[in-house]
């Protein structure tokens, strides 16, 4: 992969995950943030589960798209933004654990396309089971600031 287009990629990924308030919603934190890679982690709290007391599909999509989608940013200019446009997840076992665990990661960057993927973990008792795989395109937006 190529050299991160900005030495400031971690704080711009950063500043750009606290305004983002879905990831409040649901108590989500973003604990590693590198030139290609990111990690968001969520505890398992009532909020967030399903019927059987997992937690809810919709949030391992929400943190996976979220993971894979800042890799994203973290190759793209300082002057461009990134979009999904299109993401296929596949839901490998209940996310059942203390806490998941979402890693995103650039495949390949582009000028207009980057495409990534994500691996969601729940852990329990410090061991890790994959729950979710991702793969994932995302729009790079040319001169479009966030809100």
């Amino acid at each position: 992969m190529t050299q991160p287009p900005t030495k400031d990629f971690a704080n711009r990924v950063r500043e750009s995950f606290f305004r983002q308030q879905a990831m409040a919603l649901i108590r989500a934190e973003i604990s590693d943030i590198r030139h290609g890679q990111t990690e968001i982690h969520v505890a398992h709290w009532e909020g967030i589960e399903q019927q059987h007391g997992f937690v809810h599909g919709g949030v391992v999509g929400m943190i996976a798209d979220s993971a894979a989608g800042y890799a994203a940013m973290t190759v793209v200019p300082e002057t461009a933004s990134v979009l999904t446009v299109e993401y296929k997840m596949n839901l490998v076992a209940p996310a059942d654990g203390d806490r998941l665990i979402a890693r995103g990661r650039v495949v390949r960057p582009g000028r207009t396309l980057v495409i990534t993927q994500a691996e969601v973990f729940a852990t329990k008792a410090g061991r890790e089971t994959l729950c979710a795989l991702m793969q994932q395109t995302i729009m790079v937006m040319h001169g479009k600031d966030e809100k």
